[in-house]
Formats: C-alpha cells, structure tokens, sequence
C-alpha cells in the first residue's frame, strides 16, 4: 500500500489580498510562513520517502517544510496546479462578485457547468489531479510520499476519489491553508483515510477560521472589495476630503493643511496611470482610495504609495490588507520587487498595521513638514 499526504499550500497572497489566482503565481504571507514552521513540526516524526509539488512558488515554499528537514529532493508536476482562473486570473473577488454575479453563484457552487474564458472547468481540475496521484502512487509502490497542491484542486480530487457525482461536488468541504488529507493507495485505487485536517494551526494561525465565505451558516459575508480609477472631474472633491481628514487626524489641526499640494501630486500620478488614485469600492460605495507613483524611487525598484486611506466607518474591519494587495498588483507586472511609503512615527495604529503586513522602517524622510519614517515591504520571489 502507498500512502500520500495530500497537503494545501500555505497562507499566500490572493487568501488575504482577496483575489483570485489559480495559475498566478503568488508569494507566502508572513502568516503562511508561520503555517509552514506548523506542518514542518507535524511531520517531524512522519517517515516520507518522496515528495511532489505543483510548479508554483506557494506549494514549492510549502514544500519545504517536509523535503528540507528530510534531505529529499522536491519534484514538480504542473498537473498538481490549481484550477486556471482564465480572464480572472488577479481580479479581486470584489470584482467578480459585482461584475459577474451569476457566473460566481456557479463557482461557489461548484457548478459542472462553471467556466469563463481561458479557465479550466471543475472536471478538467479533478481529472488531471487524479491522473497526477495515480502515476506518483504508481512510481512510489509501498511508499509514503507528500504532495503539495491548491485548494479547489484537493477539493475535486477528494471528490472524484469519493465518488461524488457532479450534483454533490458542492458538498465537498474546504481545506484550510496547509490542511492534510491521507489517502491510501491499493489495487489501483485510492480510498480515503482522513481529509483536510489542520490540527497543527490552531486558531491562531488558521486563515479560513478569520474567514466567514466558507461557512455555509455565516450570517454576515466578508467584505471583498474591487478596484476602480477615481473620476478626478466628479471625484477631486472625495480625494481632497479624504487627504485632510487623514491629515487632521494624524497631525492634528496645528499644523495647516495644504490641500493644493496634494492635489498637484495627484494630478502628476494620474498623468502617469488612470490608476494613478484608484478608489477601492465595497459594492456601490468609495470604501477607501490608494494613490500610486511609478516613478518615485523606480531606480530602488520600489513602487510608491502617497496615499493610503480608508474611510473612517471602514477602519478597523480588516479591509485595509486588500488595498496593498491592489498596490501589488499594480507594480509587480512593471517589475518592481518591493513597496514604499511613508508614516508618521506617533501614527501608531498605522505603523502597526503596516508592521503587521511586512512594512519595515528603512529611513526617514527629509525636508517633510512633519515627521515621517519610509517604510519598505518586500514583495519579490526569493525568500
């Protein structure tokens, strides 16, 4: 008999940025490193003799936590990817929730019928999973060996492995970031022994459990939000109001207020991109705005962020990581490997949060009217 530790990737970004990547290859949080130091003390005493990964950064960093300490060799198979998301591939979940309602009432539903263009269907997933499993069972005869792959694709291949027709994929429950399913392989055929266990997270670093789109009994949905360039004819009045209220409650009404400043860099940014003031949107509503320079501190291969602000009512709600996500989003696909900004040292229910997501201190800006530290977060791949 063979058996197989079916394992999820850690915490990476589109599970807290909220955005969807199947294919895209998106890094570890900080989080999901502390996940993976979990799944590597679970499988300390555990003798595996093999182990496989999808050929994307997550699962390969995930990787680690069982190949590393055991000396083994990490080999690949890209039929062990996620379900290609298509024309979706780094859209927000907002955006697809508010453009494409029904066809995402499909997707959670895990509807045979689901697809968009470019993307793989439910069935295709499970097929090549269970073609993958079955040629690793295969070339490991009485072996253990650990495969590391995506949520969606463990969820079809658990049900294709149960038997589960197309009309009850839906009931097939998900798996928390580096969750394990053992499946046992015998006669040519796979049976289950246990499925998405994350027994080693607990309740501090589980992600689904700070998470309700799961639950089929929440009685209040996450918040996803989208992205949308700010209408600077009709929309300079909310970017103003927002810059001073941020300035007042920062620095306080002693020091003036020069709104015609921040207007101009604005204005320079949104030369640069549409996106140059992007307006985050919950629903129907302005919940925030980030502001984003290429060109600041490009020769640092840094992308700047001037602003970064959410309205009052929707501050401390946990919102806030989504919009670096958008920063992301936007600088990486022009090669930039890090993020900046600026934040007042006494702000500290920002620097917090900033700390938090993997901001750290490396200067201090000069010639500022106020105090201010330049904050850096690394968003590249080698790490």
């Amino acid at each position: 008999m063979t058996t197989i530790y079916l394992v999820r990737h850690a915490e990476a970004e589109g599970n807290v940025y909220r955005r969807i990547h199947g294919w895209y290859d998106a890094l570890i949080t900080d989080n999901g490193f502390r996940q993976i130091a979990a799944l590597e003390r679970r499988f300390q005493d555990v003798h595996v003799d093999a182990v496989y990964s999808s050929d994307l950064y997550r699962t390969m960093t995930t990787a680690r936590a069982v190949y590393r300490p055991k000396g083994l060799e990490l080999h690949t198979d890209p039929r062990l990817r996620e379900i290609h998301m298509g024309v979706w591939e780094d859209v927000p979940w907002g955006g697809a929730y508010h453009f494409h309602r029904e066809d995402m009432r499909r997707f959670n539903h895990s509807d045979p019928t689901w697809q968009v263009e470019g993307s793989d269907t439910f069935a295709a997933v499970g097929q090549r999973m269970c073609e993958a499993l079955h040629d690793i069972a295969q070339a490991h005869p009485d072996q253990t060996v650990a495969v590391f792959s995506h949520g969606t694709a463990i969820r079809q291949a658990l049900a294709d492995i149960k038997g589960l027709t197309p009309e009850e994929w839906r009931s097939q429950a998900h798996g928390d970031n580096t969750s394990v399913s053992c499946l046992a392989y015998e006669n040519g055929r796979f049976h289950v022994i246990y499925e998405i266990d994350n027994s080693h997270l607990g309740d501090e670093l589980s992600t689904l459990g700070k998470q309700a789109w799961w639950r089929k009994e929440a009685k209040q949905r996450d918040v996803n939000l989208w992205y949308r360039p700010l209408d600077w004819k009709t929309e300079e009045s909310v970017y103003l109001e927002a810059r001073r209220e941020a300035w007042t409650s920062t620095h306080g009404s002693d020091v003036s207020f020069d709104g015609e400043s921040f207007l101009r860099d604005a204005r320079l940014h949104l030369e640069q991109s549409p996106w140059g003031v992007t307006a985050a949107m919950a629903d129907d509503e302005i919940a925030g705005l980030i502001q984003l320079d290429a060109k600041r501190y490009s020769e640092d291969n840094a992308g700047y962020i001037p602003f970064f602000y959410l309205m009052p009512e929707r501050r401390a709600k946990g919102l806030g990581v989504q919009l670096i996500g958008q920063a992301v989003s936007y600088f990486r696909p022009l090669g930039r490997d890090k993020l900046r900004l600026r934040c007042a040292p006494y702000n500290t229910t920002a620097k917090r949060f900033y700390e938090k997501y993997g901001f750290v201190k490396v200067g201090e800006e000069q010639g500022s009217r106020v105090p201010l530290d330049i904050m850096e977060k690394y968003i590249g791949y080698d790490r």
